[in-house]
């Protein structure tokens, strides 16, 4: 039997914050929700067991029921060490001397499939398992700021979480190292090679990606490395089958990767309908004509289970220079159109538990000359997501945010002219990912979309 413990005892001291960091929000989640969900999506993984302060106890019981973990079975309380989390974990589990208990920060939120398997598998061969990465710096080992020593790098490693181990091994190390009045632990492993050293420990390798949420600038890292890992959602197969019954509104629908995404959905069965200025005279910019666009929808469909806005203009030309005209219909198409269609599509998502995508581009990381307006709108449509993914969460409502390379579009060959064809997204791929996306359970995401 394998038994994930996630670690979440810490008092987060070192972030300096009212909440210990495995309750941050990255990625429109809680950092200790991202860590259990990975244990729990795991089909080696049988059970799970969640060692928490006392104090943020009702926090977990909440999250939960919320998230449906099946297989979340025990919440235990740890105490003012580390050890004492894992030691309650230990403890919990006495009657089941052949169970292997997988110990992991709630802290690392990014943990992989493929570590969680090799440590499992591993685990088939030894009775205590690391998981470690190579280090890229050298080592050095000082007394009183003086170098004693400079361990040879290529030996030296970083060690990460999970960390398994055979029941009754880990019970024997502690009850050993309890005995022990200079007992002093930082992880479990270094409890098993001090007081049982003839135990080998099996070391799986880690991943970089695999960080601990330490202090609050990792917050900004985190969110970067949970992007980049977005391309997961490639894996997710279109079934005609599945999606025969869900209804897709797509905001500027008559062009470009808003016309490739109103094509695949209808090949996929999607009842898909298609909304433009040029199209329709569906300004998004204006609350009334986008209320009117749904509504005609719902009457229809009666459910409206997502929307997808990839309506947008540029001006490429300096700020000086611009149209004040020019000016305000960027800001109301980019920015303004955005809000309206996420408020006016909230009353259906309420009802559909719905899923809404909207359109950055790689310039809202770094505002760029001659298109200020835009990737200004750009930069607070990622903000904008990730604020009301975490307003709509309780509400069961995904929100993400589509991140595109330079795409073979009518917008971007009227602004920029003939590029070469080979350095240029198509649309149909953009589209691909769009609807894949709609199926993840991601929110709160930018998902960068690359050639």
């Amino acid at each position: 039997m394998n038994i994930a413990v996630i670690l979440a005892g810490g008092t987060g001291i070192r972030l300096e914050k009212s909440l210990p960091k495995q309750f941050f929000k990255v990625a429109g989640k809680m950092v200790i929700e991202h860590a259990v969900d990975a244990f729990e999506r795991n089909e080696l993984i049988d059970e799970i067991a969640i060692v928490i302060n006392k104090h943020y106890l009702f926090m977990v019981e909440d999250m939960i029921i919320k998230n449906e973990w099946k297989k979340v079975k025990r919440v235990l309380i740890g105490g003012e060490e580390r050890y004492h989390s894992s030691l309650a974990a230990v403890n919990a589990y006495n009657e089941l001397k052949d169970a292997n208990l997988i110990f992991h920060d709630a802290a690392r939120p990014l943990i992989s499939q493929r570590i969680i398997n090799d440590v499992v598998k591993a685990m088939y061969n030894y009775h205590a398992v690391d998981v470690a990465i190579n280090s890229a710096d050298t080592i050095i080992e000082i007394e009183n700021d003086i170098i004693t020593a400079i361990p040879e790098r290529i030996k030296m490693r970083r060690g990460q979480t999970p960390q398994g181990f055979r029941q009754e091994i880990i019970s024997k190390a502690y009850e050993l190292a309890l005995k022990d009045k200079d007992f002093k632990a930082t992880d479990d492993c270094g409890v098993v090679k001090k007081y049982l050293p003839e135990e080998k420990i099996y070391v799986v390798n880690g991943e970089e990606v695999n960080m601990k949420l330490t202090y609050p600038e990792d917050t900004y890292l985190l969110d970067k490395l949970f992007q980049l890992r977005s391309v997961e959602i490639q894996n997710i197969q279109l079934s005609t089958a599945s999606l025969s019954d869900k209804v897709l509104v797509v905001f500027g629908g008559s062009y470009g990767i808003g016309k490739s995404i109103v094509d695949l959905g209808k090949l996929n069965g999607i009842r898909v309908y298609s909304f433009s200025r040029s199209e329709n005279n569906v300004d998004i910019s204006d609350m009334d004509s986008v209320k009117n666009a749904l509504e005609k929808v719902y009457q229809i469909e009666h459910k409206i289970d997502f929307i997808i806005n990839t309506a947008g203009v540029l001006y490429k030309e300096p700020l000086e220079t611009m149209k004040y005209e020019n000016i305000m219909d960027s800001i109301n198409v980019n920015y303004t159109g955005m809000i309206n269609i996420a408020l006016a599509s909230l009353p259906y998502f309420k009802k559909s538990k719905g899923r809404i995508l909207f359109f950055t581009s790689s310039s809202y990381t770094r505002g760029r000359a001659f298109y200020s307006i835009y990737s200004s709108s750009k930069a607070a449509t990622v903000n904008f997501v990730q604020a009301i993914s975490q307003e709509w969460e309780t509400l069961g409502i995904k929100v993400n945010c589509m991140n595109p390379e330079r795409t073979q579009t009518p917008m971007r060959i009227k602004n920029f002219g003939n590029e070469p064809e080979n350095t240029l997204l198509k649309p149909e791929t953009v589209a691909l990912r769009c609807i894949q996306t709609l199926l993840s359970d991601y929110t709160g995401q930018v998902i960068d979309v690359r050639l």
